[in-house]
């Protein structure tokens, strides 16, 4: 039984990453002002994409836009996930002076900004 046990705990602690050791996920959504234009929309999209590039600590991005039929987006149009080895990666990107360019540059055309971070499971 003792060995049960322990087969057990084993088997657990190999397969549940610690939260230390998991992926840190910095999800960003975008609601642009009616009067954005489609172009500004584009300027914003491809200086994202830049921004990613620009700072080591970002693991992995995408992006893309809402086609979802449940007309539940509340006007959020678009939706940027940045990747982070750890929370120490976000604690470098959202200083960064690049970061800081780029939202300088977002904040004209934005209506709505809505951001959730959450260790990946």
């Amino acid at each position: 039984m003792k060995l049960l046990l322990t087969l057990t705990a084993t088997l657990l602690l190999m397969t549940s990453a610690p939260a230390a050791d998991a992926p840190y996920r910095h999800v960003v959504f975008f609601k642009f002002k009616d009067s954005a234009t489609p172009e500004q929309v584009q300027v914003v999209e491809k200086a994202f994409i830049e921004l990613a590039k620009k700072v080591d600590t970002v693991k992995a991005f995408e992006w893309g836009t809402n086609v979802s039929p449940e007309d539940k987006n509340d006007g959020f149009t678009h939706c940027f996930l940045v990747t982070f080895a750890d929370k120490a990666g976000l604690d470098v990107y959202l200083p960064h002076p690049a970061h800081g360019e780029f939202v300088s540059q977002l904040k004209p055309i934005i209506d709505k900004v809505c951001v959730l971070d959450y260790v990946a499971k």
